[in-house]
């Protein structure tokens, strides 16, 4: 078996406009010193990395890992996951996506779309360059208006519109291939592949493309009443990445899954800080490292209730108490016999 790694955060959630939240370098020796070994990079953000240098120059890749093994930490992955959203958006969520790429892109869907398709090509050059072998992404949505079949889909619609996801991702995972890197995709209301039998979909759609995996996320199982533990048995050879994300779903008789248009604090279902959740992280690093996952475990903090800060200084603890480190042989070796192919028979007497 193979131990994890870890732990990692994601910067996203902590980048802001005021230090130590304002440049890689100094939220990197923010986590390092939290007891971070590990960061997930926001790719949108240039202040954490120059994406277009980073696919063209391997001698800016090489600095930058360079400088953040001097703090303490190194890169787990690159996430794409503003970008990636622009891949496929239905015209009635274009006005609200517009914000995730360039301004002047704005209300331009074809133009979007190909800048999306640039930065992920972008991205696995920029991986590969990095020495990196997984990446982390959404899939985007064409079809998430007409998740719940009222007024009942028109016959075809699902597959017409996964036929049209496949067609676009496809040349992207082949770059990533060529580029020898693995893409986990968040499973994630809102994206057209947001649990299993949503992602055989894609694969279908993809022709089963080797590099198409999962960023295993279990707090959106949660909010969806899945089964988190039963995926990882499911789907475990297409886990990719894993996001460490903590969640509660606490239904009522006002509310339930869909959350009553309410906020954050007041749905049924929310995003909480390590520990503050129902989810059973203890099973997840076993079933995980029981599958050989030997990739990062990286706190993506989302809490609409405790501070960032708290969140981060919490985070990496729990994550280093859930850690793994695998055995190397089997607990009643002790008690072993020893044998051989006729001993073995002796003892069948044959």
């Amino acid at each position: 078996m193979k131990s994890l790694k870890g732990p990692a955060v994601f910067l996203a959630q902590f980048m802001g406009d005021e230090a130590p939240f304002n440049s890689l370098d100094t939220i990197a020796k923010y986590m390092a010193d939290l007891g971070y070994k590990g960061i997930q990079l926001p790719t949108w953000d240039s202040r954490v990395i120059d994406l277009q240098k980073a696919a063209d120059s391997k001698e800016y890749c090489d600095e930058l890992k360079a400088k953040l093994a001097d703090i303490g930490v190194e890169i787990t992955e690159l996430s794409t996951h503003l970008q990636s959203q622009l891949v496929a958006v239905h015209p009635a969520y274009a006005p609200m996506f517009d914000g995730f790429g360039p301004a002047e892109l704005a209300g331009k869907p074809v133009e979007q779309q190909a800048w999306a398709v640039n930065q992920m090509m972008l991205a696995a050059k920029a991986s590969q360059n990095l020495a990196l072998t997984s990446h982390v992404c959404f899939t985007g949505a064409l079809l998430w208006p007409f998740m719940y079949p009222w007024p009942q889909r028109p016959a075809g619609l699902v597959e017409t519109g996964f036929a049209e996801l496949g067609k676009r991702w496809k040349p992207i995972l082949d770059a990533f291939d060529e580029a020898g890197v693995n893409v986990g995709f968040e499973l994630h209301p809102g994206e057209d592949v947001h649990d299993g039998i949503t992602f055989e979909m894609f694969l279908k759609a993809v022709d089963n493309h080797p590099r198409a995996g999962i960023n295993y996320d279990p707090s959106h199982f949660v909010l969806q009443c899945l089964d988190y533990l039963d995926f990882i048995d499911i789907y475990h050879d297409r886990i990719y990445a894993f996001h460490v994300k903590d969640a509660e779903f606490n239904p009522t008789g006002r509310q339930g899954v869909y959350g009553g248009f309410q906020g954050w604090v007041e749905r049924a279902g929310r995003f909480r800080s390590l520990g503050d959740g129902q989810v059973d992280f203890a099973a997840i690093f076993s079933k995980l490292a029981q599958y050989n996952y030997n990739g990062w475990a990286v706190l993506e903090w989302e809490c609409a209730i405790k501070h960032p800060e708290q969140g981060a200084a919490e985070g990496a603890p729990f994550i280093q108490d859930h850690m793994i480190r695998v055995t190397e042989r089997a607990f009643d070796d002790f008690a072993g016999a020893g044998s051989d192919e006729a001993f073995n028979k002796r003892v069948l007497g044959l």
